[in-house]
């Protein structure tokens, strides 16, 4: 049985997961685990001098569930979409022999930085917004708990610059996408990516309903 694992990772509010929630119905036998599902407690998340959660470290996650994750679904794709989100686009009726190949998306803000996760993508993406744009994001959005005063800047901020520097000197072969650009232009540019890629194991992901879905989208 074919797999697939393609990473969208990036910073807080890049799109990671618009893109996630945009491209999953357009391949087919695919599924997707979200990094956001494995935050621990928030009463065992460690708190830094200032009085800030520190949410933006590994330490914050329980990696080791997530990966079990992950290796259930490379284990058995077609039982493991019970414990992942289900399949947006059906397995194809005559998939018995296991023939077509099976894409999982794993979509998260440190995908890259963990080794053991690192080692399974096959494709890793890595959104990015400047940060004025990324504040101003972050400011329109409701957290639980929120957001205290100065944490961008005081925590957000200058964790995601050090991830980034770690993220470097750990993964490669990332493929940088501007969050600022379109969600359109950002999708086709990941999908014809993705296809190409799987074209090259002679694998087609591509549907007539996605097919029809990214002219569609690429007209708007």
């Amino acid at each position: 049985m074919k797999t697939f694992i393609v990473g969208i990772g990036g910073m807080t509010n890049s799109g990671k997961t618009t893109l996630t929630c945009r491209l999953q119905p357009l391949l087919p036998c695919c599924s997707v685990i979200s990094q956001d599902s494995f935050f621990k407690p928030e009463s065992e998340v460690a708190v830094d001098e200032n009085g800030f959660k520190q949410y933006d470290v590994l330490d914050a996650l329980d990696m080791e569930a997530m990966m079990r994750r992950v290796y259930s679904w490379l284990k058995n794709p077609k039982r493991s979409q019970t414990s992942v989100q289900e399949y947006a686009t059906a397995i194809p009726s005559d998939d018995q022999d296991g023939a077509h190949v099976h894409i999982l998306i794993v979509e998260g803000f440190l995908l890259y930085n963990y080794k053991p996760l690192e080692e399974v993508f096959n494709r890793r993406y890595f959104l990015t917004v400047p940060y004025e744009e990324c504040k101003r994001r972050r400011s329109t959005r409701i957290y639980e708990p929120p957001d205290p005063s100065g944490y961008f800047d005081g925590h957000v901020w200058p964790m995601y610059l050090k991830n980034r520097s770690e993220m470097q000197e750990v993964a490669q072969n990332i493929v940088y996408l501007d969050g600022t650009k379109s969600e359109e232009g950002i999708l086709s540019q990941v999908y014809d990516d993705i296809k190409r890629e799987l074209e090259k194991l002679k694998v087609i992901p591509e549907s007539p309903t996605s097919h029809h879905r990214l002219l569609q989208l690429r007209k708007q």
